[in-house]
């Protein structure tokens, strides 16, 4: 129990509405919180503990926050919330992803403009400042929520990307790899989103894969020259799922020692050689006969006829003949395959295996074919091009085979538009360099589930490549690189200060139309260093959040020595391929260490019918009218207590948070309204409960249900200081179930009696069930923090003004060790056991309990339950109604 003066607690206890209001309890705790300034006092109070670092991985700034975001909230709330009350002091600022896709294509939308040329038409600077406008535009609806949540966070304080600070450590960031010789600029294949008319990273591309019908067609290249095996006239068979890479095709691989054969002809009247892969013979003609046989290697370099004209005279160049392909296999398809270098990272290093110096990209930026191809083409986009150039290929002779496909392929995260790949000069970070050092590090990290770190992260980690850190756009970091325009030296550049010591210009803002007018002389005859065009991916931003927040290292170094690594951090399951791996990249680069110690992994929430959540298809509740219905406290367990913080995928049933409210705050609520009700009765007083029988003399069930209280916070604690918030309503509802359903139904002849002055057995039944009531309170906060406040400003704060004004400023319990009785608590489950065993034949037999029976026979094998049975028969007798309990160890000799 407290402690507390004489006189403290004079004041008397008062009746509650026995009725539970949600939206009361919600509306006057706000109140209170925003009135004494709870947050910041959480803050305020720990100035000289130890700090606990929370890192909060920052949202975009678009669009309204949906379920996702508040399991986020909920998660980033709770736990902050018990390592506050643990004794740390833990500053919980919100951050804001503010540059990239995201942004741009909204703003796109709003000026009506779309690509490149035509956002350069209206000015870099004026798109660039219409995003900046936009994105101060979206905080409020947010505040609102997380509010309404129970999220506590610094807004006032946020951090967002956008701003200079936070861009000039992003430079920094960028110079610290440069100067470690980790940034690379290449011309190589890559995932491209004509949506965004931008690259993305190889994560990036792994961020949206849907399954999608697309074409599958054959096409019979001929062979114009005797080459080997291969005889003028003969025809090779290719296959492709991209239709639209034909145009474009200057080649046609093998596998070095695949075998091929030659059949006579192909159903559908195709007369004359065509080779194959002899496995693949069954499926594209299992009547013909074989006439020839060879082996890849004999194949190479024989010349065939291009299957459009339009790059014929690539031909010199070495292009449209047979080369070799190490990744050829002929698991389906033909067994040879059409290469288009320029649109295939297999082909482009196919191509440069073979020595060919030759390349077409018939593309622009949004992926529409430009006029270097026919006119039936020109203009197209590469998709709609498909149909264009299957009936081309029919009227020319070379379609073999069309057939439709069902096939899982990468969309643009942002566009929601399919990715293609094409050859792109792009800026890198030489992952691949330090992937094994990721790996270590990885293990330096609890992962919550465990097999996210170990199985799903640890195995991209094992598979990393470098990571593709440019992008063609316009509202983002800049890359911090200048290159001269004679001589082509580059500079990279660490910080304004440095920028301002080689031009003489001083900026206060690090965007693209700020930076790009800003040059310098290079120490070449004549040359001037120039900025590269791109923005860099904002994944990169993200990742350097750590350090840029604070604006490491230009200041506040202390403070980040002691910030990093973060003690915590959570996020979905999609960001095993986004923020998570890109901290552990920018972390390991730069310091060898993992960025971050523990890591709450979340799994999607979908609608309840099991598919994404939609606001087309309005499959899901409003979330501020399920708040509003059941209260935050309801909705914040509901979505601890579910699969979802395991990992894994969670169907939002509206129903879930209902019965949080039926089976954990209305008998909590009950159980306080009850301690109410009869202390208002009989004027009890803080005092009253003060002089109470120590706890060693109170009766078995007071002590049986302070040994549960004390056993929940060891284990609540254990749970939570491993991050199992899974593990941690399941023990809270057995507690609330003992409380309601056992303690307080056994005791209420104790509260009801009349009092008297030496009532030492009621008054030891309202101390113990008001400590109960306030410990258990304190337990609960984190994750209940309204209507444990509410509970508090009754039970203690109203008592004693010189306590501490809100629960969450209180400390968290810590496991009284010698109040936990195991053996009473094993007792006592023996006996309910009996209990609801008794209650449930009654059921089964249409027996009322107010019918007495003579007797039950209960047969245990463990020696320990029977004597707890027999210890405790009065009250067996009491609960079922029965006139004796015989206790037997073998069941052998009952009959019937």
């Amino acid at each position: 129990m407290t402690s507390r003066s004489p006189g403290q607690g004079a004041q008397p206890f008062k009746k509650v509405n026995p009725r539970l209001d949600l939206s009361r309890v919600d509306a006057d705790t706000l109140a209170l919180w925003k009135e004494i300034g709870a947050f910041q006092a959480s803050i305020d109070n720990r100035a000289d503990a130890p700090e606990y670092t929370f890192y909060d991985g920052p949202p975009f700034a678009t669009g309204s926050p949906h379920y996702g975001h508040l399991l986020q909230a909920v998660i980033k709330d709770v736990v902050p919330r018990y390592w506050t009350m643990r004794g740390f002091r833990v500053e919980r600022r919100f951050g804001w992803d503010t540059h990239g896709l995201p942004v741009e294509m909204e703003v796109e939308k709003q000026l009506g403009v779309s690509g490149p040329q035509e956002i350069q038409a209206i000015g870099i600077d004026t798109f660039n400042e219409a995003c900046r406008a936009m994105v101060n535009t979206t905080t409020e609806e947010w505040e609102d929520i997380m509010d309404r949540v129970g999220r506590w966070v610094d807004f006032e304080n946020d951090y967002k990307t956008m701003d200079v600070d936070f861009m000039e450590t992003v430079w920094w960031v960028f110079k610290e790899l440069w100067d470690r010789d980790l940034i690379y600029q290449a011309y190589k294949v890559l995932p491209y989103s004509f949506g965004a008319t931008t690259p993305l990273s190889n994560f990036e591309a792994n961020l949206d894969y849907r399954d999608v019908d697309d074409p599958s067609i054959t096409v019979r290249l001929r062979i114009t020259e005797d080459h080997g095996p291969l005889k003028a006239g003969d025809f090779l068979l290719v296959w492709t799922t991209t239709p639209w890479t034909l145009p474009s095709n200057l080649a046609a691989a093998v596998g070095e020692n695949v075998t091929y054969v030659a059949v006579d002809s192909l159903p559908g009247g195709f007369e004359g050689r065509h080779w194959l892969a002899p496995e693949r013979v069954e499926y594209y003609a299992p009547d013909a006969n074989l006439v020839a046989t060879a082996v890849g290697r004999d194949m190479v370099g024989a010349p065939y006829e291009p299957i459009f004209d339009y790059f014929d005279d690539k031909a010199d160049a070495g292009a449209f003949r047979v080369i070799i392909n190490p990744e050829v296999t002929t698991d389906e398809g033909t067994g040879l395959v059409h290469m288009a270098p320029a649109y295939g990272e297999s082909d482009f290093d196919a191509f440069r295996a073979a020595g060919i110096d030759a390349l077409v990209e018939p593309l622009d930026a949004k992926a529409r074919f430009t006029d270097e191809v026919g006119p039936e083409l020109a203009g197209l986009a590469v998709k709609d091009a498909d149909s264009v150039i299957i009936d081309l290929l029919k009227e020319s002779g070379k379609l073999v085979r069309r057939e439709q496909i069902n096939h899982s392929y990468p969309f643009c995260w942002r566009t929601g538009t399919p990715l293609i790949y094409r050859a792109i000069p792009t800026w890198f970070v030489k992952v691949e360099s330090f992937r094994d050092s990721m790996v270590e590090r990885n293990r330096d990290i609890r992962w919550v589930p465990e097999a996210v770190g170990a199985k799903r992260f640890g195995n991209w980690l094992e598979n990393a490549r470098d990571w593709a850190i440019s992008r063609n756009r316009y509202w983002g970091s800049c890359i911090p690189v200048w290159e001269c325009d004679v001589c082509k030296e580059t500079v990279c550049i660490g910080s304004r200060q440095e920028l301002f010591e080689r031009s003489g210009t001083m900026v206060d803002d690090l965007h693209k139309h700020i930076v790009d007018p800003v040059t310098f002389p290079c120490e070449c005859d004549g040359g001037t260093m120039e900025r590269v065009p791109e923005v860099l991916d904002c994944w990169f931003e993200s990742g350097s959040m750590p350090y840029a927040q604070i604006h490491y290292p230009f200041e506040n170094e202390d403070r980040f020595a002691t910030r990093y690594p973060a003690d915590f951090i959570a996020e979905g399951l999609d960001q095993t391929r986004g923020w998570f791996y890109t901290l552990l990249v920018l972390g390991t680069a730069i310091f060898d260490k993992a960025p971050f110690q523990n890591c709450i992994v979340t799994g999607m929430i979908l609608a309840e019918d099991g598919r994404k959540m939609s606001k087309s298809l309005k499959n899901y509740p409003n979330p501020t009218g399920v708040i509003d219905e059941f209260g935050a406290d309801a909705l914040r367990a509901y979505l601890i207590n579910s699969p979802v913080v395991r990992g894994e995928p969670l169907r939002f049933h509206e129903q879930g948070v209902r019965d949080v409210v039926r089976t954990v705050l209305l008998p909590y609520w009950n159980a306080f309204s009850f301690f109410s009700l009869y202390a208002d009765a009989d004027g009890l007083t803080g005092d009253d409960l003060a002089a109470a029988p120590p706890l060693s003399e109170r009766p078995e069930i007071d002590r049986w249900i302070v040994s549960v209280l004390q056993s929940l916070i060891r284990d609540v604690n254990d749970e939570m200081e491993r991050y199992r918030l899974f593990a941690v309503i399941p023990p809270i509802l057995d507690f609330i179930d003992h409380l309601t359903n056992w303690y307080i139904r056994r005791s209420r002849r104790r509260f009801w009696r009349q009092r008297t002055d030496n009532d030492a057995d009621k008054l030891a039944a309202f101390a113990t069930l008001h400590e109960v009531l306030t410990i258990f309170g304190r337990v609960a906060a984190p994750i209940l923090p309204f209507i444990t406040e509410d509970i508090y400003q009754v039970l203690e704060r109203n008592q004693d003004p010189t306590v501490a004004r809100s629960i969450h400023l209180t400390d968290y319990p810590e496991a009284n060790e010698s109040a936990i009785d195991p053996s009473l608590e094993r007792s006592m489950a023996a006996v309910r056991t009996v209990v609801n065993l008794g209650r449930r034949l009654r059921r089964q037999h249409d027996i009322r309990v107010r019918q007495p029976l003579e007797t039950i026979t209960i047969v245990s094998r463990s020696g320990v339950e029977r004597r707890a049975i027999e210890g405790h028969a009065e009250l067996i007798k009491d609960e079922l109604n029965v006139r004796s309990v015989v206790v037997e160890s073998d069941e052998a000799h009952l009959v019937g």
